[in-house]
């Protein structure tokens, strides 16, 4: 009896190794997971500056039918795909409906009064309210992620004032 309580015991001895070694046996492959992350943010850009100048001249200043001299040039806007985005244009005067005044140089205190518009027709004026989220009397777009050109004109009213060279800055303001 001894004999077979030992062989009895042999076989489950076995028996539990065989069942732990299946149990506890590892797969092939193990996996686990991560992720690839990216958070793309909104942005815009604008490139302006001496290639965008408008030159409303030279005009004569003796010339009586130097009145509504206008010009035009571009800017250039790149947002992000999808991204809507408005331009509010700002003389330095900080008027907000686009009215500037161009300054001569040196002691020639004479101001020289423009207008920009959005239009070729000069009927649509571009001023500074534009905000984040609403145009107001800006230029609105949808960002694609390449350059947009967006051209801009400047009207001046009249030519009648001291012979100088005039000049004014206009900041560009995208907002997003």
């Amino acid at each position: 009896m001894n004999l077979k309580l030992a062989a009895a015991v042999t076989l489950a001895v076995a028996g539990l190794a065989i069942a732990s070694t299946s149990a506890f046996a590892a797969t092939s492959p193990a996996t686990a997971t991560f992720q690839v992350l990216m958070k793309i943010n909104k942005a815009c850009t604008v490139t302006a500056g001496a290639g965008s100048n408008i030159q409303l001249g030279p005009v004569a200043g003796v010339d009586s039918t130097a009145v509504n001299t206008s010009g035009t040039n571009n800017i250039s806007v790149t947002c992000s795909k999808t991204t809507p985005y408005f331009i509010g244009l700002a003389p330095s005067n900080a008027n907000t409906a686009g009215a500037g005044q161009m300054s001569g140089t040196g002691s020639n205190t004479d101001k020289v009064p423009y207008q920009l518009y959005s239009n070729s027709g000069l009927s649509t004026v571009w001023g500074n309210t534009a905000t984040s989220t609403t145009v107001g009397n800006g230029v609105t777009g949808i960002g694609t992620g390449l350059p947009v050109s967006i051209p801009v004109w400047a009207n001046a009213p009249s030519a009648n004032f001291t012979p100088d060279s005039y000049a004014d800055t206009v900041t560009v303001n995208v907002n997003f």
